[in-house]
């Protein structure tokens, strides 16, 4: 079967393959994903705490914010902070003394992504609060608890487990958004796919190899979520 013996030949290791190109660039994009969700997290908290609080600048500025990026396309977020970054970044340092800083493609991938999956983050905590009865507050402070140590102790863990679900619908669309990052040269899968692809004219089926190889991430990702769900409905189950 010399056609598989081609294909098996394509996906070898060193000068006559593409199989460590394609490994590194998964592993880049999952390192991307990584790194990006702890950012669009934090930030996506800081928002939905901002929406729920008595001023009204703060809540206004969390809802511009919401609005703007989850309005604009990621690939346009993208090239204003990896270009218009640059520039900036550029502006700054040289008015400092400090001469050009470069800003990497992984950096810039993981700013823009990290401030999309924010927005759509916020929503998703913002609904898990609106899911907490006000009794638990008010329980903690019966308890003499401080606001902090009732968020930290009662509020947070159910908040987590409320917003679960919608947070690992977010996860998914970060994944495949990482994608986007191949057009200012970041080597993902897309980019070594798309290298490959024009290098030996086999487009159909390297293009179908990152066709599995997101679905792998995907599958692998809902296997790790489902169990981290069902972990935290583990005081659930037992009642």
């Amino acid at each position: 079967m010399p056609l598989v013996t081609d294909y098996l030949t394509l996906l070898s290791y060193g000068a006559d393959g593409w199989g460590d190109e394609l490994l590194s660039g998964l592993a880049v994009t999952f390192s991307l994903a990584l790194a990006t969700l702890p950012l669009g997290l934090i930030l996506g908290l800081g928002l939905a705490l901002a929406k729920r609080s008595a001023d009204p600048a703060l809540a206004l500025s969390a809802n511009i914010y919401t609005t703007l990026f989850r309005g604009l396309p990621e690939l346009l977020t993208l090239f204003l902070v990896y270009y218009g970054g640059q520039n900036l970044l550029n502006s700054v340092s040289g008015a400092l003394g400090f001469g050009n800083l470069e800003i990497s493609s992984f950096l810039a991938g993981m700013i823009a992504l990290g401030f999309v999956f924010a927005a759509y983050s916020s929503e998703v905590f913002l609904s898990a609060f609106q899911a907490i009865p006000a009794g638990q507050w008010e329980g903690g402070r019966a308890l003499g608890l401080r606001e902090r140590r009732i968020f930290r102790l009662v509020v947070f863990p159910q908040l987590l487990r409320i917003s679960l679900p919608g947070l690992s619908n977010v996860w998914l669309n970060l994944l495949k958004d990482t994608s986007l990052v191949s057009v200012v040269g970041l080597a993902d899968i897309m980019r070594q796919t798309g290298v490959a692809a024009r290098v030996t004219r086999d487009a159909f089926f390297f293009f179908g190899l990152a066709c599995v190889l997101y679905l792998l991430l995907t599958f692998v990702s809902s296997l790790a979520l489902g169990w981290l769900e069902r972990w935290t409905r583990r005081g659930e189950a037992a009642r």
